[in-house]
């Protein structure tokens, strides 16, 4: 499985691990806004979503470092990069 298979079949859930500020001022239709320092504070409710999830940011840092923390909670997700890169193909499959 990956992010873009997730994509792809209309799977999961987006999570943008932004700032607030930064998603704001742009981001995936239908995605939510978890940043990347709540992450742990907020497992709980990220345990609770459709999954697989797709994580994303500006470039794939970030998403990449709550893919470790996440994976390592027993969470399936999936490091889509950045969200351009995701909102791109999720364009290709609406």
């Amino acid at each position: 499985m990956s992010a873009e298979q997730i994509i792809k079949e209309q799977r999961g859930t987006i999570v943008d691990v932004r700032g607030v500020d930064e998603f704001a001022g742009g981001h995936v239709a239908g995605s939510i806004n978890i940043p990347l320092q709540e992450v742990a504070q907020r497992i709980d409710e990220i345990k609770n979503l459709n999954g697989p999830l797709v994580l994303c940011c500006l470039s794939g840092g970030r998403s990449g470092q709550a893919h470790q923390y996440l994976s390592s909670q027993g969470v399936e997700c999936y490091n889509g990069g950045g969200w351009r890169d995701v909102n791109y193909l999720v364009a290709q499959n609406s």
